[in-house]
């Protein structure tokens, strides 16, 4: 059963703003910095969190940790940083901002937001892998490790991966390298109430099924700067694949070795006060109808 950390009272160090919620860095007992993150009161942020990193373990792909946590009786998830000594995190958005019409300021319909450009950004050859972390003899690029970023959304319907949710950390001396994948809370349905996600597993009407569920996820990447719409969270990945196939191949590989069993045992080390068994269900269909798809793609 996953630890539910309590956090003492006098904690925090550092404050940051993050509407109502609480969100702080304080100082474990190594010394390292960890930020806590107060998850919305019945969103299920805590446990997809938790569940996600979990299932970034199963799949050997760099991600920042989180474990569930209570500071003060509010629940929330704590994450020690990622962003190694002498290391800066720059997002997304900063990166991208020299290119010439990009929405930068905005975070959502941005249009220039485009699996190949973000593919061509973390493909740089002066940008190292992610840190600590086992690299496939078949990858050459960072960005190799950002296309199992976009098979980790199709597979978890993480709909969430705007160009504040993905990083490069800088160091003066020691250069570039991709960051870890973070911040998966919208993910596994955990929005959905628990009558939802009943009539969704048990129902007969194929229009109201999870299987139509889980292909209405919407990732936010974009196939052109010219497209409409943002490319689903499978054709994401499918565009990923399509520029760096070799690594998409790795990915299915691990992701096919990974058994639902492994899944389970996912959602059942989470505590029954933090997820409902309609949750448990819902998230475990999700994965199983997700995994089909990702490894029946063609890709």
């Amino acid at each position: 059963m996953y630890e539910i950390v309590e956090i003492p009272n006098d904690a925090p160090i550092q404050f940051e703003q993050l509407g109502t919620k609480s969100k702080f860095w304080f100082l474990n007992d190594a010394g390292e910095r960890v930020l806590f993150k107060q998850g919305r009161p019945g969103t299920g942020e805590n446990w997809a969190e938790k569940a996600c990193s979990e299932i970034c373990e199963l799949l050997a792909l760099p991600h920042a940790d989180y474990e569930l946590a209570r500071w003060k009786g509010q629940k929330g998830v704590i994450s020690p940083t990622f962003v190694e000594k002498g290391y800066r995190l720059v997002l997304g958005n900063e990166i991208l901002a020299g290119v010439e019409g990009y929405e930068a300021e905005k975070r959502y319909r941005v249009r220039g937001h485009t699996v190949r450009l973000v593919l061509a950004v973390t493909g740089n050859k002066y940008i190292q892998m992610p840190p600590n972390c086992s690299v496939p003899k078949e990858f050459s690029l960072a960005s190799d490790f950002f296309v199992g970023y976009l098979m980790l959304d199709a597979l978890v319907g993480n709909q969430d991966r705007h160009h504040e949710n993905w990083g490069i950390m800088v160091s003066a001396g020691a250069g570039l390298c991709l960051a870890p994948t973070f911040d998966h809370a919208a993910s596994l349905g955990r929005n959905e109430s628990d009558d939802a996600r009943k009539d969704r597993l048990t129902t007969a009407d194929k229009g109201r099924s999870v299987e139509v569920f889980v292909k209405r996820a919407k990732s936010v990447l974009y196939k052109s700067p010219k497209s409409v719409k943002p490319l689903s969270t499978l054709d994401a990945f499918i565009e990923a694949a399509r520029l760096r196939n070799t690594a998409a191949q790795c990915w299915l590989r691990k992701l096919a070795d990974v058994s639902f069993l492994d899944l389970e045992e996912v959602f059942s080390n989470i505590p029954d006060s933090e997820i409902s068994e309609e949750a448990k269900a819902f998230a475990l269909k999700m994965l199983k109808i997700n995994t089909m798809r990702l490894l029946n793609s063609g890709v």
